[in-house]
């Protein structure tokens, strides 16, 4: 059985837990003083303070968890966190568009962002001018070439033309040819079944036949 605590013993533990918080609230206090006195060092500055070396001039195998240290400002310790990441092949294959080098969560780092996408029309711009290099294009195509391809377009429509009209004409020969030599066949294949049925015999009809003793049983 667990001891029912008394008034005394909850109180204790109050002032304590009253405590426990206002020493977390100080030792807030004291980080946000800290981390706004780093915030006006540079990084040079900075790696001078914490004795660090320079990022950048770290490569695979060299160790980063200096950078880790709680008092280590967030924005260095991510310029560190970048170059292991780029270091280290085996924890990203790295292509020429690197989406985390950058801090793309604050505009004002972003100058002459435009984007395609039209609300209710998509990606609308982008075709259009796509459209528009096809034009220009097509207008930039020489007079000779072009009349050259008109030029042999033509031959090979008129070419087409002649091979189907001789073709319809083979295929009109050919069905005369067939029709006059299967009317005769026809003709006689409606005559035979005629005579076969006039000179196939009649069967004979069966009947039945009754025979009765003399003496009754």
């Amino acid at each position: 059985m667990t001891r029912q605590s008394s008034f005394w013993d909850r109180r204790r533990a109050a002032v304590q837990a009253e405590a426990e918080a206002e020493a977390r609230a100080v030792r807030a206090r004291e980080d946000a003083v800290e981390q706004a006195a780093l915030a006006e060092c540079s990084d040079t500055e900075l790696l001078e303070r914490f004795d660090l070396p320079d990022p950048d001039d770290l490569k695979r195998g060299d160790d980063f968890t200096a950078f880790m240290a709680k008092a280590i400002p967030a924005h260095l310790r991510n310029r560190a966190l970048r170059k292991l990441w780029v270091s280290d092949p085996a924890l990203a294959c790295l292509d020429d568009l690197v989406d985390y080098a950058d801090d793309y969560t604050q505009a004002s780092s972003v100058t002459n962002f435009t984007t395609s996408y039209e609300v209710g029309k998509g990606l609308r711009r982008h075709v259009e001018e796509l459209a528009r290099k096809a034009v220009e294009q097509s207008d930039e195509v020489p007079a000779g070439q072009a009349t050259a391809e008109e030029a042999e377009a033509l031959a090979l429509s008129e070419q087409s033309t002649g091979t189907e009209t001789v073709a319809a004409e083979d295929i009109a020969v050919a069905k005369a040819d067939s029709a006059e030599t299967e009317e005769p066949q026809a003709l006689s294949t409606a005559v035979e079944p005629a005579d076969a049925t006039e000179e196939a015999p009649r069967p004979a009809p069966r009947r039945m036949t009754f025979h009765y003793g003399e003496n009754g049983a």
